[in-house]
């Protein structure tokens, strides 16, 4: 997303509270139970894409220490600084567009819902497996989540892609294999049912 990405979701972020975005949800309890499943409290979790999300809130109140959230977004990321203000241990914030972003440590989960499926074009894809592939380490696992095949094709005003289990572990197979999937379905704030396709893939 290295077109002008940050202005648009500034944006969205300014214009909008957060409970007011298609992609709200009150905790993110899919996510929340899929890395608990797939690492100690002691790993080093990034959040990529996590805009207004309180999933670093929930991972701190189950004993995680190594929380890092990434977006492209300063207006998103201003919130959790103040929602977390206070908060032992800190969480790391980190400002940048994904697929220009060079990772500078490796984590044990890396978590997305909802970004992968806005990188249409095969190149933004390409840069985003390959920082994965460096952010991750060995054994390590990503948790992604992305609209399901039969999903929305447009969100917030930008082109979607939509993935069965399959396919969305194909995107990956260079470096990580599949280990669990699963389908959910999500309630937009206006009543919308989104469906979601769910991976865990283990980095080889």
């Amino acid at each position: 997303m290295s077109w002008d990405a940050r202005a648009h979701w500034d944006g969205v972020y300014r214009s909008n509270r957060p409970e007011q975005v298609t992609w709200h949800q009150g905790r993110p309890d899919t996510s929340l139970r899929l890395l608990v499943e797939a690492v100690q409290p002691s790993a080093a979790i990034i959040d990529v894409g996590a805009g207004a999300s309180t999933l670093a809130d929930e991972l701190l109140d189950r004993g995680f220490t190594d929380v890092t959230v990434l977006d492209v977004s300063a207006a998103a990321l201003e919130g959790t600084r103040a929602r977390l203000a206070g908060r032992q241990p800190t969480v790391a914030v980190v400002i940048a567009d994904l697929v220009a972003w060079q990772p500078e440590r490796q984590y044990d989960a890396w978590h997305d819902r909802a970004v992968f499926h806005f990188l249409v074009q095969p190149g933004d894809r390409h840069r985003y497996v390959s920082t994965a592939l460096r952010a991750v380490r060995s054994g390590g696992c990503l948790v992604l989540g992305t609209f399901a095949d039969d999903g929305p094709t447009q969100c917030s005003g930008l082109p979607t892609a939509g993935y069965d289990a399959e396919e969305l572990a194909a995107q990956f197979s260079a470096g990580f294999e599949l280990v669990h999937t699963e389908r959910d379905e999500h309630q937009t704030p206006a009543g919308v049912t989104q469906p979601f396709t769910w991976v865990v893939l283990r980095r080889r």
